[in-house]
């Protein structure tokens, strides 16, 4: 057993793989590629139970686009760490990057988000991951039905974050985005649907303000909600609806220049000292 043999092929193999530029099919990355995999496989074969280059060689494989190799290491860090919960989270991203590409890709990822909740029920995260994830899920005009669902999931697993952690804006806005996106994407939902689903996140969008009023992204959001929504499909309210939604749009950039000089003279504080 040489260690130093092992960093050696790792580093090797950890350079070429950051020359290695995923899609170009020229013959200097298919060198770059062949280099990467050579050295970073046999460091892996004289250290075969380190995590730190099993996942450097999913990792390249992942560049690749080779599945199946890549879902090998990635089980294989969950085997050797099961009580690390990051590591779900690795295996579930890397699921969903083929989700639309690979039978049964998306259904092992949510497999994978769903059992890091099980193992620690009451950590909020676990429930923002899973929501994100069924957020960002491909959408098309041939699973509409289902991208809708997607999001009526992913506000199921917000309201499960904001039930651990209630006070907490981040949380609520989210919320309010995922119904605001849900009411401005899909509008081959009925019109009175899409309106109790705006008006949805406006309350959520609203609670995230009053929790914290120098928070500048609610405001930013309210703004888009009473325009790109409210102002549509109730036009009658249209000329108010705008009125608010400028009114935040300045309050946001208020805040976010008020946050930007706070910082610069926190900076020149530091600088004096």
């Amino acid at each position: 057993y040489r260690p130093d043999l092992v960093q050696a092929y790792r580093y090797i193999g950890e350079s070429y793989k950051q020359l290695y530029k995923p899609g170009v099919e020229s013959a200097l990355n298919k060198e770059l590629e062949r280099k990467a995999l050579e050295a970073l496989n046999k460091a892996l074969e004289i250290e075969p139970n380190n995590k730190d280059i099993i996942y450097s060689l999913g990792d390249m494989y992942d560049k690749l686009r080779k599945f199946p190799e890549a879902e090998k290491l990635y089980l294989r860090i969950l085997e050797l760490d099961p009580q690390n919960m990051d590591n779900f989270y690795v295996v579930a991203e890397f699921y969903s990057r083929y989700a639309g590409e690979i039978p049964d890709a998306a259904k092992k990822a949510e497999t994978m988000y769903l059992r890091r909740i099980e193992a620690d029920p009451e950590n909020p995260m676990g429930y923002a991951y899973a929501a994100n994830y069924y957020e960002h899920l491909p959408v098309s005009e041939q699973n509409l039905e289902g991208a809708i669902e997607n999001f009526d999931k992913a506000n199921m697993f917000w309201e499960k974050r904001i039930a651990l952690d209630p006070e907490n804006p981040q949380a609520w806005l989210a919320k309010g985005v995922n119904r605001w996106s849900r009411a401005y994407r899909f509008q081959v939902v009925p019109e009175a649907e899409r309106l109790a689903i705006a008006r949805d996140a406006l309350q959520a969008i609203e609670k995230a303000r009053d929790l914290d009023p120098n928070y500048p992204e609610p405001y930013s959001w309210l703004s888009v909600l009473y325009q790109s929504v409210l102002a549509k499909l109730e036009p009658d309210k249209a000329a108010r609806y705008t009125a608010e939604g400028q009114k935040n749009i300045e309050k946001f950039q208020e805040l976010r220049k008020r946050a930007a000089e706070k910082k610069k003279l926190e900076e020149e504080l530091k600088g004096v000292k």
